[in-house]
């Protein structure tokens, strides 16, 4: 079957399993058509129509509610029918298939909300953050996806774009008038609004990547010598007997992964083996397993034994760009109180994982780490792509001021800001590719 966005399509809405009320909904041409056709009678616009519903042979499949939404004021922006019945399973199953068999076909995943963002509903980040709302772990993303609904990161990412078609106009008539006696490229004005870009560009960013952050978790890695607490700490955290941990060091040889929440914060831990010189076979494995773990983690924490002779040997082994906390553990041994301190740039945490001391500074450490605290309600839902389009952005833009700043090649910067132009217009949809829609929408529930 030959599949366009001019079919209509149908789809269940409402998730599988058995409710009080089930949800089928029509978008398309004919979708009013085809309802009337479902309950007998004629619809009008936005009221709730009991009816029953029937099958082919005038037999009734169930009763309930069909509303009318003519386009444009409907979801998808499409003439829409929301059909609602009794939330069986069965029943459900027979609805659609009575609608379908009126020259209606099955909804592809996320194709309402991809007709939505084709039809200028709503853009990309928007039609995203739907899906970010449908699958929220905690209040928190709940509250940032509805910020990106609400089009919060949308406007800012248009301002940027605006901004930078302006700067783009601007140098490429200065190219232009290259021989009039001002210098349009260097008189500053050009070097100060492409500072402006970049303040702004990692102003967004900062915010993009906590939200990338509420709506995936934070990824924390658990790194440090053998015996130095690490299984006791992903214990601890997790609430239970997640890793054996006994008094032989060593007894973590694999990664051990947890999903847990603290205060309804998202965090992925993950305890990996004791780094340490060894000759044996499987305790390298685990070693290397280890590196791979740290290098792809949002944060480590480094535990050492407060007792440990040589505290700094690991430090070195360790990646720079990631961002890392120490944790002194067993400080009940030598009777130290619990602290929290910077050093070098460095969270120090000194704790008790055993005798459950200073773990609330621990924990109060990584909610700030995520933003979780203090004023956050501006945070709105990002994903991975997000944060690419704004990094790919930011370093074209770094490289136009490189331009400017060195060459005066009024060419090159513009090409430059045309490249951060686009790579910006990618988080909204203004500009992108069929592929990278189908790989978004293929993404998102049936039905949505």
């Amino acid at each position: 079957m030959n599949i366009t966005h001019q079919d209509t399509i149908a789809a269940i809405a409402t998730p599988p399993g058995n409710g009080g009320v089930g949800i089928i909904r029509i978008s398309g041409n004919k979708a009013k058509q085809i309802a009337e056709q479902l309950i007998n009678k004629d619809l009008q616009a936005r009221h709730a129509h009991y009816s029953s519903f029937y099958d082919a042979d005038h037999s009734i499949i169930d009763s309930g509610l069909a509303i009318f939404f003519p386009n444009p004021a409907s979801f998808t922006g499409e003439d829409t029918v929301e059909i609602q019945g009794h939330g069986g399973s069965v029943i459900m199953d027979m609805l659609l298939k009575r609608i379908l068999s009126l020259g209606v076909r099955i909804a592809r995943p996320g194709e309402f909300s991809e007709r939505a963002f084709l039809n200028n509903k709503m853009d990309l980040a928007q039609a995203e953050a739907i899906a970010d709302l449908i699958e929220s772990s905690t209040e928190k993303s709940a509250r940032s996806a509805q910020q990106s609904m609400q089009g919060v990161f949308s406007r800012q990412v248009n301002e940027l774009v605006k901004e930078l078609t302006d700067l783009r106009i601007y140098v490429e008539a200065a190219i232009d008038f290259v021989d009039e006696e001002i210098d349009f490229l260097g008189d500053g004005v050009v070097e100060k609004r492409v500072i402006r870009l970049l303040d702004c560009i990692q102003n967004i960013l900062a915010t993009a990547q906590q939200g990338r952050l509420l709506r995936d978790g934070m990824t924390v890695v658990l790194a440090g010598k053998p015996n130095a607490g690490k299984s006791s700490l992903l214990n601890a955290l997790a609430g239970h007997e997640a890793a054996i941990v006994t008094d032989i060091a060593g007894t973590t040889r694999d990664v051990l992964k947890e999903r847990i929440q603290i205060d309804g914060m998202p965090l992925h831990i993950i305890d990996t083996a004791g780094l340490h010189d060894s000759d044996n076979a499987v305790e390298q494995e685990g070693i290397r397993r280890a590196h791979a773990e740290i290098q792809k983690a949002d944060k480590i924490l480094l535990l050492i034994d407060v007792n440990d002779p040589e505290p700094d040997k690991l430090l070195k082994t360790l990646p720079k760009h990631i961002s890392l906390s120490i944790i002194y553990n067993k400080i009940d041994l030598l009777e130290l109180p619990p602290a929290i301190v910077e050093k070098d740039n460095i969270t120090q945490i000194y704790l008790s994982i055993k005798k459950d001391i200073g773990m609330d500074l621990l924990k109060q450490h990584l909610k700030q780490c995520v933003g979780f605290d203090g004023a956050a309600d501006n945070v709105f839902i990002a994903r991975r792509r997000h944060i690419d389009a704004l990094t790919k952005g930011q370093e074209f833009v770094h490289n136009a001021l490189g331009q400017l700043q060195h060459h005066q090649a009024g060419e090159l910067v513009a090409e430059d800001l045309r490249q951060a132009q686009n790579h910006l217009a990618e988080i909204t949809g203004e500009f992108t590719s069929e592929d990278l829609l189908g790989k978004i929408f293929s993404s998102f529930c049936i039905g949505k």
